[in-house]
């Protein structure tokens, strides 16, 4: 098994050079994948890498959002996603025609869409945000500017309440953040009494007020970095372990179970869908790739663009 993957990460870093591509990887995929990877990091940091790195083939280790977000934002280079059914649960609980019915029922609400949305609702959004700058795109627009924010009811009510707005909420979640309770974070904090909890808030409120830090994936792991953390409760997706324990092998970090089923932590199944395997086959055939409607993806990109220039 050694040897096959031995030989899986040669042929890969042959076709890289051979074709001129790059590989990202979002923290949630597994460490092998990560392994191989040009770049490793959160949706929208790896989308701009995508921008401005000197290749001629993108392949996103991700979720289809994440290729999609990539193309936007360069449409000239090709966008490879290795499985075209890795999709996110909090993407596929906002549909585009949904969207456009709810901002002609509230015509005096600017929509400002989370990044994990489909390029569809991002075309519809007057201005994206992430989880790591959505305090900042929400509290630098005017008081009494009325806002639906889109699709995380969870991220939704922490910047709420962050921010002492009242913006309108879509209904709905990550599936696997969602999974995460109170009572089993609050059973590892007794365990383990000197550890910090890092959350990301798009987990639900109860949870997200039990964390010592609340943010982005990139976030959490600046926290980690910090020298006087030594034990840490990991509050987000599985994969993010192995960046943690790569740059910190000396701290320690403890997953938290899910309430029910025998998995031992908590993982997106969509980003466990991509392998050694279907990176090779997808570099090898050169599909599958991610292709957008020029209309659509400029609509798009405006949102994210604006996103960029409001945080600056």
């Amino acid at each position: 098994m050694v040897c096959a993957k031995k030989e899986l990460r040669e042929k890969i870093e042959r076709l890289k050079k051979e074709k001129r591509v790059v590989i990202l990887a979002h923290y949630y995929t597994n460490a092998e994948v990560q392994e191989v990877a040009d770049f490793v990091g959160d949706s929208l940091a790896l989308s701009q890498k995508a921008a401005s790195v000197d290749a001629d083939i993108i392949l996103f280790a991700g979720v289809r959002f994440m290729a999609e977000t990539a193309k936007v934002l360069s449409p000239e280079k090709r966008v490879l996603l290795p499985v075209v059914e890795a999709g996110c649960s909090l993407a596929d609980s906002c549909d585009a025609e949904r969207l456009r019915l709810m901002r002609e029922a509230n015509p005096d609400h600017i929509v400002v869409s989370y990044v994990n949305t489909s390029v569809e609702v991002k075309a519809l959004t007057d201005i994206c945000c992430t989880s790591s700058n959505a305090l900042d795109i929400v509290r630098a627009l005017p008081e009494g500017q009325k806002i639906l924010f889109v699709p995380d009811r969870n991220l939704g009510s922490y910047i709420n309440k962050c921010t002492g707005r009242n913006m309108k909420l879509w209904d709905g979640a990550c599936l696997v953040h969602e999974r995460f309770s109170a009572e089993k974070i609050a059973s590892l904090k007794a365990q383990h009494p000197k550890a910090v909890v890092l959350v990301h808030p798009e987990c639900r409120p109860e949870v997200v007020a039990m964390a010592d830090y609340a943010g982005s994936t990139a976030g959490i792991l600046a926290y980690c970095d910090r020298p006087e953390v030594e034990e840490v409760i990991v509050v987000t997706e599985s994969g993010i372990l192995h960046e943690m324990t790569t740059r910190h092998p000396g701290k320690k970090f403890y997953l938290v179970e899910p309430d029910e089923g025998t998995d031992k932590c908590i993982s997106c199944y969509d980003m466990k869908l991509i392998t050694l395997e279907n990176i090779l086959t997808t570099l090898e055939e050169e599909r599958p790739e991610i292709t957008i409607q020029e209309d659509v993806r400029q609509a798009a990109e405006g949102s994210i663009r604006r996103m960029l220039e409001m945080s600056k």
